[in-house]
């Protein structure tokens, strides 16, 4: 982009709205939660990782949670709803992708399985039902699944993270079907490689930073707050006629073929 032409600029306003991010304490969900808290909302970061909590800026509501349990995903809605009066927006972004679980799925620990499992499917699921019947009573809100650029293409050493990604797109479509006629609106979000805690954990894995970047057209790594501001505009009225379908954030990796020559490394330094 050239410095020196205007970029512009986009600005909501998300006054009075009820925002719930589960895994919001890091990376994305933190991310997610500061850009929503800046446009004025009430945004409550559920997140497992309760010594989190004390870090959080100001303003954010943190809120212990285990999302692969579904009684306390219910407990929290439901203690959102007596505290704020209502759910605009729920944010399914809590996952984990061991460095472990990069293996064949014959190397494949059945622990690791379990745990993505139960975290980035059932907890999707279990969010997304209560929050859903909140929704439809009130007859509106949004509901983002934050995927993965791994659930429309796959690599080797990567068995579980990338369907079940795949899948929580197929979630936000069918869900968003479901709801349609009742105010509610579902969608997904596809990031690429994002500068956050789980891909710097896995970046030996993929090759190096520098490697990974590479592989993305635009030459980089995307930031959390690209993310963010993809999910602010997809819950406000701006994107009121958009619902079932994906976003991709992903600096064109998706469009990127395999069959197409790399693009040329930058020089070190």
């Amino acid at each position: 982009m050239n410095p020196s032409r205007p970029a512009g600029s986009v600005h909501y306003d998300h006054t009075g709205r009820v925002i719930v991010i589960t895994g919001g304490a890091q990376g994305i969900g933190l991310a997610i939660g500061q850009a929503f808290l800046a446009a004025g909302a009430t945004v409550v970061c559920a997140d497992i990782a309760t010594g989190r909590a004390t870090a959080l800026p100001a303003g954010l509501l943190f809120q212990p949670l285990d999302v692969s349990d579904e009684g306390a995903c219910a407990r929290l809605v439901k203690q959102v709803v007596a505290d704020h009066g209502g759910l605009d927006v729920l944010v399914n972004n809590a996952a984990i992708q061991p460095p472990s679980s990069y293996v064949r799925i014959e190397e494949l620990q059945a622990d690791d399985y379990q745990r993505m499992l139960a975290v980035n499917f059932s907890g999707y699921v279990f969010m997304a039902k209560h929050a859903l019947r909140v929704m439809r009573h009130q007859q509106s809100g949004v509901v983002v699944n934050i995927a993965s650029g791994q659930g429309h293409r796959t690599a080797r050493g990567v068995p579980v993270y990338g369907p079940i990604k795949a899948a929580n797109i197929l979630q936000a479509m069918q869900w968003g079907i479901e709801y349609a006629r009742d105010g509610v609106r579902v969608v997904s979000v596809s990031p690429g490689a994002i500068d956050t805690p789980l891909v710097r954990a896995s970046l030996e894995a993929q090759g190096g930073a520098d490697e990974l970047a590479n592989r993305h057209p635009l030459g980089r790594i995307g930031r959390a707050e690209e993310v963010a501001h993809a999910v602010l505009w997809l819950s406000s009225s701006a994107a009121s006629f958009i619902t079932a379908t994906d976003l991709a954030v992903d600096g064109g990796l998706q469009a990127f073929g395999a069959f197409a020559d790399p693009y040329p490394k930058p020089p070190p330094g």
